[in-house]
């Protein structure tokens, strides 16, 4: 059987028509760019942001429609809302206002929860860095295989649509399998539950994808994967401070942000991009991990400062942001890494493998000291 093309695609969609919209979905240009891998179709579809909650019928419908043609596996459809030019971003639009602007820097509790959760997960935290390069996915699989060595129930999700890396990181290979009509089945290893564009699409597969696509995708992998019950869903965010980022944080209740850096300056001073836009997003900052801290070396045991040192502990105190600790630069984190054996799950009495764990330690303690906060009271007369 010939693969099926995006004319095709197009052409069934044709069909599908919002329940009271004068024309079909793709006439009116609310289609957006189809992509076909591996038997699955993926696109989005853009609704009026007030509307998007009522038209999720006409998402399903789509979703079905597609999934019909012979030769198609699957489909990931999601809604993006609308925005009009000179407006807020559209995620902006689609998530509940907040109340009226207090005098305080930081925004209420009651605030942040107004994102939709994603049910039976508790936290949801976000690696990030201001760059690429400074071993961000590394320190993610590390750190949330350290939160389940200290006795949590934790999931990862690749939030990098263009360059996922945890197929490889958690040597873990084939496709998730989907339960009935929505649901994916996530991938696993070491007691990690994980999602990522890698697990959908082969792994030489360019992603030449606008920034709805990505929205949808992230959106879909985050809302429509059965994790089952999690303390921690650790989310290894894409470097930079772009489409991905931002949807998360607008659309996601992020519990909290970890930022990733290696300590010279110019890596710092993206790392403080990466600072500046959760915050200005209202996302807590857990703090700041100094990765490549320093080299020791395995034959003399003499140790090497070959990125400088301490830069990311004086950022840090300079902002007033927890710092977690600093992580070597090692031949065995590199080759285990390479390996899909992360240092933490098969070295696990390493001193790398206990610096995660004190980190992750120090993670879940900011974490905990988030939600003992209490919220303030907003009182309106």
């Amino acid at each position: 059987m010939p693969d099926v093309t995006k004319e095709q695609v197009l052409e069934t969609l044709r069909k599908v028509r919002g329940p009271d919209l004068e024309g079909d979905i793709v006439s009116l240009g609310m289609v957006s760019d189809v992509f076909i891998s591996d038997g699955k179709v993926y696109f989005s579809i853009t609704v009026p942001a007030d509307r998007a909650k009522e038209l999720e019928p006409l998402r399903m419908a789509a979703e079905r429609s597609v999934t019909a043609i012979p030769g198609i596996k699957g489909a990931l459809v999601t809604l993006t809302a609308d925005r009009k030019a000179g407006s807020a971003p559209a995620a902006a639009q689609a998530r509940p206002q907040p109340a009226p602007p207090q005098t305080h820097p930081h925004p209420p509790q009651g605030q942040a929860r107004e994102k939709a959760g994603v049910p039976g997960v508790g936290a949801i935290i976000a690696v990030a860095s201001g760059k690429g390069g400074v071993g961000k996915s590394t320190t993610a699989v590390n750190l949330a295989l350290g939160l389940k060595a200290n006795g949590l129930r934790v999931g990862i999700l690749d939030a990098d649509i263009y360059g996922p890396s945890m197929p490889r990181l958690l040597k873990i290979s084939g496709r998730p399998e989907q339960i009935g009509n929505r649901l994916i089945k996530p991938m696993e290893n070491y007691g990690l539950k994980a999602m990522s564009m890698g697990f959908l699409v082969d792994e030489e597969t360019a992603m030449i994808w606008r920034g709805p696509m990505v929205q949808s995708a992230l959106m879909q992998m985050l809302r429509e994967v059965a994790w089952g019950e999690l303390d921690v869903l650790v989310v290894d965010m894409p470097p930079g401070t772009g489409d991905a980022q931002l949807t998360m944080a607008q659309q996601v209740p992020l519990a909290g942000a970890v930022i990733v850096s290696t300590p010279q300056d110019l890596a710092l001073v993206d790392a403080r991009k990466g600072i500046n836009m959760f915050r200005k997003v209202e996302v807590p900052l857990l703090g700041i991990i100094e990765n490549m801290s320093y080299f020791i070396a395995p034959d003399t045991g003499k140790r090497y400062d070959i990125f400088g040192h301490g830069g990311a502990r004086n950022e840090a105190e300079r902002i007033g942001v927890p710092f977690l600790g600093e992580v070597p630069l090692t031949i065995d984190i590199r080759e285990r890494s390479d390996a899909g054996t992360p240092v933490v799950a098969s070295d696990p009495e390493s001193v790398s493998a206990k610096i995660y764990r004190e980190i992750a330690a120090k993670v879940w303690s900011e974490l905990e000291g988030q939600v003992a906060r209490p919220a303030p009271a907003i009182v309106f007369e």
